[in-house]
């Protein structure tokens, strides 16, 4: 019986991390129950730039045909897809090929149509920006998406989390969990999973009244709250919450706050066309000037001055936003 193919198609982008763990899953799985095999190959989705990091793998163009499952992999969005390979991609997928993505790798397959009417795993540092840009893809915040023929992970670490889903399917749940305990996964996470950490984690506190302060401010962030109305929710006085804050964040919840909003604001301007009134407006601030003044004095720059820098240097273009004033 012929092994099935696994490819791996690699935009320069993808980080040896996010290769190696695709690769060690199966690896160990042919490793402790040799009767699984499987036929895996990486191939380059196009050349590097000269003097650049070279991923292993051959060039795509000897063929994309054969394969049981074809991942595309990419840790930055890329610019486009040449047209020889997006001919290659439809015609494997018209052909019954199981097609899948991790982390940026969700964008040539949105490109070319081929995530229309699935759910795709796509990484909170894109969803913005991938959902209004695909609108016609249900884009999730899930680790992973098995979505009929298509199989997406969101990168880092789901990826592991993704492949053990793959053998757990191809060979049952006791394989899975022999590869996990090999290689010391603590859990074998569900697709359906949320990606962004605990909160607590991401604030290195563990207190409930900060916790709980936190998650309201994220909630409102188009009408935000006051202090004291925070304070009223988590049953906290003002003055105890500000020293909650400070002791756990060196900073006043005020502060905080507008960090949070103006964060949410940069992430909207950089990854989606919105006008900077737009965002400002959805980020809690009352006018134009009043949002200008408080993003130039927080990152050093006009919101309009540090979208056209961050869009000249941008490996892939938003669509066209009109000339604003900021």
């Amino acid at each position: 019986m012929t092994a099935p193919r696994i490819g791996f198609l690699l935009w320069p982008s993808t980080k040896p991390l996010t290769l190696a763990l695709a690769e060690e899953a199966l690896s160990v799985a042919q490793r402790v129950h040799p009767e699984v095999v499987y036929e895996v190959a990486f191939l380059q989705a196009e050349e590097p730039a000269q003097g650049a990091w070279r991923l292993p793998g051959s060039s795509w163009t000897a063929g994309l045909e054969g394969y049981r499952k074809l991942f595309l992999l990419a840790d930055e969005p890329p610019a486009s897809v040449a047209p020889a390979l997006a001919t290659a991609l439809k015609q494997v997928s018209r052909n019954g090929c199981c097609l899948g993505a991790v982390a940026a790798g969700v964008y040539p397959l949105a490109q070319l149509g081929l995530l229309d009417g699935y759910r795709a795993s796509v990484h909170w540092r894109w969803q913005d920006d991938f959902a209004e840009r695909f609108p016609k893809v249900i884009a999730t915040s899930h680790l992973f998406d098995w979505d009929r023929d298509r199989l997406t992970a969101c990168g880092g670490m789901a990826v592991m989390d993704m492949l053990l889903a793959l053998l757990a399917r191809d060979h049952g749940a006791e394989l899975a969990g022999a590869v996990s305990e090999e290689l010391v996964v603590e859990r074998i996470r569900e697709g359906g999973e949320r990606q962004r950490i605990p909160l607590q984690n991401r604030l290195g506190s563990s207190h409930p009244k900060l916790t709980q302060a936190v998650l309201l401010m994220e909630a409102n962030i188009e009408e935000p709250l006051t202090t004291d109305e925070i304070a009223q929710h988590v049953c906290v006085s003002r003055r105890q919450l500000e020293r909650i804050f400070k002791q756990y964040l060196n900073r006043v919840p005020s502060q905080y706050y507008l960090e949070l909003r103006l964060n949410k604001a940069r992430q909207l301007l950089m990854q989606t066309s919105k006008s900077i009134i737009q965002i400002g407006l959805s980020c809690g601030f009352s006018s134009g000037p009043h949002f200008s003044s408080a993003y130039r004095n927080f990152f050093g720059a006009t919101p309009r001055e540090d979208r056209n820098q961050r869009r000249s240097n941008s490996p892939f273009e938003l669509t066209s936003a009109p000339a604003e004033r900021g």
